[in-house]
């Protein structure tokens, strides 16, 4: 599946839910958000039906997100479902990590084999400051828990100059002794994230050079990334930087997503898309919801509009109702 500019789309991240059992700072506001009511929100069936449509168009992976999807119900019965998929060649989550560790057997044994866990901090106190919640011991352990699964793990951590500037070190050495990814993704100013500031990935990867030393730049060989990878002398795992700010991926993007409610959405940064919740619910069949894809991926623009001087962003909404 192309879009207008010639940009293969193999890449669709799901939302399953807006709902979170964390309020990090600039995600979601403490006094917490309006939820989307369960009938508003796609059945797992409904999200199985638009995944296996996407495969027929040339979707290879999926990702899984929130809110935090492993609040969803009957999770381990889709992860079965999408693994199954003829031409999905990647199934994926993205989680918190808070519940990870006693739901990990399941998840594995229904075909997961790569997750991300968000984290933005190593040290107690400022965790609970960050999310408003004293999770900290629960996030590491399902990371070990992972880890010792066999499955592949990536570290997203989001570098805030208000917030965790002073633990980025900290967390960049959790790849030292595993095999594990830590990915610092430049803050975007969607919703909360507007009220804070970004680190540029250029000042972070200056500051762990200065302390870990020399480094090697490592290529993802075929495999599409919006990342790019170092390894420091002696690290096992990989050190990787996305760069939406300060240098936008944007010509290489190849996803797109579908939130909670059923909204394709093309880009980030704006809101406009299709609503093929309708369509699911009504007698489309599944060409002419096919053709409906198609015909948005071709409005997909060729860039966000985040750093784009007097010209900001026109969607409104907290991650949380995006999608990560």
């Amino acid at each position: 599946m192309k879009d207008s500019f010639g940009r293969t789309i193999d890449y669709l991240r799901i939302s399953l839910t807006d709902r979170c059992n964390l309020r990090c700072s600039y995600c979601m506001p403490r006094e917490g958000v309006e939820l989307t009511s369960h009938s508003e929100i796609l059945s797992l069936e409904e999200v199985l039906r638009v995944s296996e449509i996407m495969a027929g168009l040339g979707i290879k992976k999926i990702r899984l997100t929130g809110g935090e999807p492993l609040l969803r119900k009957n999770l381990i019965w889709l992860v079965e479902k999408l693994g199954k998929i003829h031409g999905i060649e990647k199934l994926a989550l993205t989680t918190n990590g808070i519940i990870l560790k006693e739901m990990l057997p399941r998840l594995a044994g229904a075909g997961l084999k790569e997750v991300n866990i968000s984290l933005d901090t190593l040290e107690r106190e400022n965790y609970q400051k960050i999310t408003g919640s004293d999770s900290l011991m629960e996030v590491l352990a399902g990371i070990d828990a992972a880890c010792e699964a066999g499955l592949k793990v990536k570290i997203n951590c989001v570098p805030v100059k208000e917030l965790n500037s002073s633990d980025l070190k900290e967390l960049a050495a959790l790849s030292k002794d595993r095999e594990i990814d830590v990915r610092f993704i430049e803050l975007m100013p969607l919703g909360c994230g507007r009220q804070y500031t970004h680190i540029p990935a250029d000042e972070i990867l200056k500051s762990l050079e200065e302390k870990y030393g020399e480094y090697e730049e490592i290529t993802t060989g075929k495999e599409k990334s919006v990342a790019s990878y170092v390894r420091f002398k002696d690290f096992k795992g990989k050190t990787g930087f996305i760069t939406p700010l300060s240098h936008a991926f944007c010509s290489n993007c190849n996803r797109i997503r579908l939130s909670s409610e059923g909204f394709l959405k093309l880009c980030l940064a704006y809101d406009y898309g299709v609503d093929l919740r309708k369509m699911l619910r009504s007698t489309e069949s599944d060409d002419e919801i096919a053709d409906a894809v198609k015909k948005a991926v071709c409005l997909k623009p060729a860039a966000h509009a985040f750093n784009r001087e007097n010209e900001g962003p026109e969607e409104k909404r907290n991650m949380n109702k995006i999608g990560g």
